[in-house]
């Protein structure tokens, strides 16, 4: 079949390499608008521009698809099909009314739960220990069409978002090429969500992303990962703010008051509401992120050091 491939950031890259290396003909591709980049903020394109114009596929960067000229545009391409995959911009009916299989979206979470822009971020937030994936039909509604596919996934125990996110992007671009072979066969079939047991996924905000110590231990290290790499759990360490980006296997330990902060030889371990959690990895105020015991042993801490939780808690801004 013709594809119009629509994706912008990494995680869009392993489904637009299947479908190149597929027998499917990726005709065009969709992303965002080149976008300032780095210190110099320099434009730069998207990771799914540099890829398809690397493989010589035509290359189309509107800021809206509401245009008619754009519309145009996507018409001459004559698509059997658009796979959307982290595109992050709104298509119209005009527009999904072109290719005649209409667009279906990869979205990282097993629907109807976490709707939304954040969904594996939510899922690890929420203490899940399994998601999924799913490609369903893009209708006018926020991720509510008909599942085609839906393909389930564990959650590590320590797994990040982000290393989620990343396996899952791996994982979903066969997922995907599936469904095409599936609608290119006519076996494909449609199911519709249960709107009733839908769950929102929102984009995760950095006030958010601010750790409450006295939470219990589980939840404490839910949030570090479900914010990790980005936006970044936060606490303040005399006053600085400090990303907690990784937890991992605590030992057998007292429990520390909220926040207190131990350093063994080759730990750093935190006290919660409940018992002591384990920092892998941490990223000291305008520093890149390092392993937690590397930092403690270059930290100095003083005894009694503790992470806090706002200015309330009687340090300096």
């Amino acid at each position: 079949m013709r594809l119009l491939f629509a994706g912008t950031p990494e995680a869009a890259l392993p489904s637009l390499r299947t479908l190149l290396d597929s027998h499917h003909e990726v005709v065009g591709v969709l992303t965002q608008p080149d976008a300032p980049t780095g210190r110099g903020r320099k434009l730069a394109p998207s990771p799914v521009k540099a890829l398809a114009l690397e493989a010589g596929v035509p290359v189309l960067t509107p800021a809206t698809l509401r245009d008619q000229a754009v519309q145009q545009q996507l018409r001459d391409l004559a698509p059997d099909v658009a796979p959307v995959v982290a595109y992050g911009n709104l298509i119209p009916q005009a527009a999904l009314d072109i290719p005649r299989h209409g667009w279906i979206n990869l979205h990282f979470s097993r629907l109807p739960a976490w709707r939304g822009a954040a969904p594996a971020q939510r899922a690890v937030l929420a203490g899940q220990r399994e998601t999924g994936m799913s490609v369903f039909r893009i209708e006018q509604g926020l991720d509510t069409g008909d599942i085609l596919t839906s393909a389930p996934t564990t959650i590590g125990e320590f797994e990040t978002a982000g290393e989620l996110l990343e396996r899952m992007a791996e994982d979903g671009a066969s997922v995907l090429l599936e469904t095409l072979d599936a609608l290119a066969a006519g076996t494909a079939t449609a199911t519709p969500q249960d709107h009733a047991l839908a769950t929102r996924a929102a984009k995760l905000s950095t006030a958010e992303a601010r750790i409450d110590w006295t939470r219990p231990a589980a939840q404490v290290a839910a949030h570090i990962r479900g914010m990790s790499p980005q936006p970044g759990a936060w606490t303040l360490l005399d006053g600085a703010r400090t990303k907690l980006l990784g937890v991992e296997q605590s030992p057998e330990h007292a429990p520390l008051p909220p926040g207190r902060i131990e350093a063994t030889k080759h730990q750093v371990l935190v006290g919660t509401g409940t018992e002591v959690i384990a920092l892998s990895t941490l990223a000291p105020a305008g520093k890149r992120p390092m392993r937690a015991a590397d930092w403690a042993r270059g930290a100095a801490l003083a005894e009694g050091a503790r992470f806090t939780t706002d200015q309330q808690d009687g340090d300096p801004a």
